[in-house]
């Protein structure tokens, strides 16, 4: 006899036909599909579905489901009857297909996390030889570790942004994220790993600093015999190593080893969460960049949050009823003559790492450029 339908456990995308409404079923799914190694969750419930990340909730709804996260390679789906997906079990012999797994995402990861502040960390404060930069093999000098012993590990990172909710303007609040020199303060810089940003909210307050790791070094020698600055040799081949980087201890699994896709807990009231940021692009980011949004943990953000990423809809000077107002420069018209068109969509966001108020998120797909000031809605908002 069959095992228990732990097959079907994340097979089931659809149990009966009112799943199959509420999912939306794609119109060219395929009457069987074979799982193959490299699969993921998401990718086969978007053979079926138009919103893959509802899978959850409709394989959880089985009953029979004894794991809604499982599924091997090899395993035979089969629309049925009653839109109901089955499966025929594979042969279980290589490991199961999972939500959406690290590995294949982590090379598209940066290695970014947030802080609330940078100025009691630990600084490079010299390097060996008295060198510009280093790199791995080569030792560097670090204040603020007086009880630092031999073996311990610390990543080395740099602060690159400083993210904050300014004050309201004439028309509106400003998110900033804010180039930082060597010394964390602000400047301005041209080699940016991120785009500054200006788009409304709802508050003024500091959100965090954001620090990109280096690199990563062992203790050789801690402050020891009148020396004021603690020993530490670069292990592995990052980013070169400058003075005014500061340390943290190693994160031991900065990231999580599977994500799992669902909606967020609740719609954001309009402008309050947005994309603050796009990794290494001047403005636009798509399938596989890195974007940083406005909302964290403290908003129910986790990992595997899914977003829908809007473009904000343009105010237009509606022409037709400003008479003879064809020659004129549209910053002449009061808002009387002015129509707000609608948001346009842009493509879909899951969100890898998460801060207390700000996180990281991996743009999966979309039908044009995520940007800087697109609004973040729930995945199944109408417009």
């Amino acid at each position: 006899m069959l095992k228990p339908i732990r097959t079907v456990a994340t097979a089931a995308l659809l149990t009966i036909a009112t799943f199959a409404m509420a999912a939306g079923l794609r119109g060219d799914h395929p009457d069987t599909y074979v799982v193959k190694k490299g699969d993921t969750l998401w990718d086969i419930a978007g053979t079926f579905l138009q919103k893959p990340w509802l899978w959850p909730e409709i394989w959880q709804a089985n009953p029979q489901v004894e794991n809604p996260h499982l599924i091997y390679p090899g395993d035979v789906l089969s629309l049925a009857y009653l839109n109901r997906v089955t499966a025929q079990p594979g042969p279980r012999q290589l490991a199961p297909v999972t939500g959406v797994p690290l590995s294949q995402i982590e090379p598209f990861l940066k290695d970014l996390r947030v802080v609330d502040e940078i100025d009691s960390l630990p600084h490079v404060v010299g390097l060996e030889e008295d060198r510009l930069r280093s790199a791995k093999g080569q030792a560097v000098y670090i204040k603020g570790l007086p009880g630092a012993v031999a073996g311990q590990r610390y990543a080395v990172v740099r602060p690159t942004q400083r993210y904050a909710r300014l004050d309201r303007t004439m028309c509106c609040d400003i998110f900033d994220a804010a180039d930082l020199d060597n010394r964390g303060r602000r400047t301005i810089d041209f080699e940016r790993h991120w785009t500054n940003v200006v788009v409304p909210d709802h508050g003024s307050e500091i959100l965090g600093y954001e620090l990109m790791q280096q690199a990563t070094g062992t203790v050789t020698r801690g402050e020891v015999g009148g020396i004021e600055a603690t020993t530490m040799v670069l292990d592995d081949s990052g980013r070169e190593v400058r003075i005014g980087d500061r340390l943290i201890p190693v994160a031991a699994q900065p990231y999580d080893l599977q994500f799992f896709p669902h909606p967020p807990r609740q719609q954001f009231e309009y402008g309050r969460a947005r994309v603050l940021a796009v990794a290494d692009m001047l403005r636009t980011g798509g399938p596989r960049d890195v974007v940083a949004l406005s909302v964290g943990a403290r908003d129910g953000v986790d990992n595997g949050t899914v977003f829908s990423g809007w473009r904000v809809g343009s105010e237009v000077v509606d022409r037709m009823s400003t008479g003879s107002g064809w020659d004129r420069s549209e910053d002449s018209f009061g808002r009387a003559n002015r129509v707000r068109l609608p948001d346009e969509f842009a493509g879909h966001l899951m969100v890898f790492r998460t801060f207390d108020k700000v996180s990281y998120a991996l743009v999966m797909e979309g039908i044009r450029p995520i940007q800087v000031g697109h609004e973040l809605k729930h995945p199944d908002a109408p417009y």
